[in-house]
């Protein structure tokens, strides 16, 4: 099978806020008022985890039919640690981004403990956001001029 591309447009509003169009979805990045956004939406690293959510939450159920078993109910909660000095250039030598995520199944499932040791190691090497979380993915900027 080929690669899938996948793309977004996005529009800045202002210092904090920009619109994002995807397919035909529309949202806000913005950050909160104490960090001088307008509160519109989630800032930029709670979608990374709102986007880590939902790609595990995908993945663990198509992992689970394969597995043969149910999952009755899931919760999943995840949570990390940055420091924003670095983002404000104020700890250059710091790393900007999280230094963990941590993520937390709360699962409901007749599956045996083993089976969901199973289930857990496959959807980690499986979801494509964590594996763009836990590997190096080029990111290259190109400028146009207008």
């Amino acid at each position: 099978m080929a690669d899938v591309k996948f793309s977004i447009e996005a529009l800045s509003l202002s210092k904090s806020r920009t619109e994002v169009k995807v397919r035909d979805f529309t949202f806000n990045v913005d950050e909160p008022e104490k960090l001088g956004g307008t509160n519109t939406g989630p800032n930029p690293v709670e979608y990374q985890l709102g986007s880590l959510a939902g790609c595990l939450n995908v993945t663990a159920y198509m992992i689970a039919k394969e597995m043969g078993f149910v999952i009755e109910s899931m919760n999943i909660k995840i949570e990390g640690n940055l420091d924003p000095l670095s983002f404000l250039g104020k700890k250059p030598d710091v790393r900007a981004g999280f230094k963990e995520i941590r993520v937390y199944f709360d699962v409901k499932t007749s599956a045996s403990s083993d089976v969901l040791t199973q289930w857990t190691e496959a959807i980690e090497k499986r979801c494509p956001v964590s594996d763009m979380l836990n590997n190096i993915t080029p990111v290259k900027l190109f400028l146009t001029e207008k």
